[in-house]
């Protein structure tokens, strides 16, 4: 059974729950890419740092060790054929890029609400009229995000 949404409609809660679900696993993705691309970083981090390490040996005379790094792990692949560049590539490639192509469609199913789950949630436990527990930033007394980034478009 395929539930859809008409437009100015809520969608119904299984397809929020299941949406959410989806988007819960894509935030788990985004995260592990970060995780890749400190990976990409500190491992190009640490092969300039070799590099100075192995002048540093050679300047201290210790030209074979020296020689050795900078033939052998300076500039060394990290995977057969790659660079961490490649696997970050590869991961956007193969991976990354098709799951949020699915999230972008599921998105669909509860349009104008990117968190409607997270939103469903909040509508449910916070407790209403109690400092702390507005049901958005307007309701505080501060600007609302949407009406915020519509005004900082504008100035651009």
């Amino acid at each position: 059974m395929t539930h859809t949404s008409e437009p100015g409609t809520e969608p119904d809660t299984a397809t929020v729950r299941a949406v959410g679900k989806l988007t819960e696993a894509f935030e788990v993705v985004e995260e592990a890419r970060g995780h890749l691309y400190a990976f990409h970083r500190l491992t190009g981090t640490a092969d300039f740092a070799l590099e100075e390490a192995a002048g540093l040996l050679r300047d201290a005379g210790h030209t074979e060790l020296a020689e050795r790094l900078d033939r052998e792990l300076v500039g060394r692949n990290v995977l057969p054929g790659r660079w961490t560049y490649q696997v970050v590539e590869d991961y956007d490639d193969t991976y990354y890029e098709v799951f949020a192509g699915f999230v972008s469609r599921a998105r669909a199913l509860t349009p104008g609400q990117r968190h409607a789950f997270e939103a469903s949630l909040k509508r449910a436990r916070r407790t209403r009229g109690e400092p702390g527990h507005e049901a958005d930033p307007a309701e505080h007394g501060a600007p609302a995000a949407s009406a915020a980034s519509s005004a900082s478009r504008s100035a651009r």
